[in-house]
């Protein structure tokens, strides 16, 4: 057989279909998880102006996983994009968190629901590994110890309750809220501890876990009314200039 009749049948054969490319999509979601890391715990300051280059060298990631990340965190309200100015992060806006707090509060109860009446025997097991680990750790967790069981429990709960979209909608929201329940912990009531919050999600995981939805949604409830809490204490106490660093210069007038 000649050469171009065997290159004629090379391509007549069915190829195989070229692999997913998960490796791109996993440095893309690991991008967003460490930009979303440094919002939260405030490394990138509230009002902080950075440019897309800025936030590359800080995660350690490639180009096009950098502008993937921005490209969510924008569409998540987690970054705003300023034409001639680059990159913002959004000062703290208490007063938009208020408003934010009921729509988290319906949110979170239409999960606690589903998650309650829809998980499985591994979900439930995995709930009660976490509230262990959150009982026998409490005393001197750390916030960013606790932020990362956190995301574990906002993450199982989105499974157990089998709907997909929640997960996404929802995981702004938390990350919203999550530096709020930062800046509390670290910066207003360092001294106060955990206890608290660890107290309202334990309820949650138990009741979710036993099935036993009227007790999940009244816990979760009162996760939300703990969160309304601590705006109430950062509105009376904080310094403005930690709410928005654009403001330094006159706190200092």
């Amino acid at each position: 057989m000649g050469r171009n009749a065997k290159d004629r049948n090379a391509k007549d054969e069915p190829r195989a279909p070229a692999a997913p490319r998960t490796h791109r999509v996993n440095l893309a979601d690991q991008a967003y998880d460490q930009a979303e890391e440094l919002i939260v715990t405030c490394v990138l300051r509230p009002g902080q102006y950075l440019s897309i280059q800025d936030l590359q060298t800080m995660i350690g990631s490639g180009r096009t996983p950098a502008h993937q990340a921005v490209s969510r965190l924008a569409s998540d309200t987690l970054i705003q994009v300023r034409p001639r100015h680059g990159l913002q992060v959004p000062p703290i806006d208490l007063a938009r968190e208020r408003v934010l707090l009921p729509l988290r509060r319906d949110m979170e109860r239409f999960v606690v629901r589903l998650a309650t009446t829809r998980s499985g025997p591994a979900h439930r097991t995995q709930m009660r590994h976490i509230a262990r680990t959150l009982r026998e750790r409490r005393d001197g967790m750390t916030i960013g110890a606790f932020n990362q069981l956190d995301r574990r429990i906002d993450a199982l709960l989105a499974a157990a309750s089998g709907e997909k979209f929640v997960e996404t909608t929802l995981r702004p929201l938390h990350t919203i809220f999550r530096r709020v329940g930062w800046i509390y912990h670290s910066w207003v009531r360092p001294e106060e501890g955990l206890d608290g919050t660890i107290d309202c999600h334990l309820a949650i995981l138990d009741a979710v876990a036993a099935g036993e939805i009227r007790q999940a949604v009244t816990a979760s409830d009162a996760l939300i009314g703990f969160s309304g809490g601590m705006l109430d204490v950062i509105e009376a106490e904080i310094d403005p200039a930690l709410l928005d660093c654009n403001l330094a210069p006159l706190a200092a007038d």
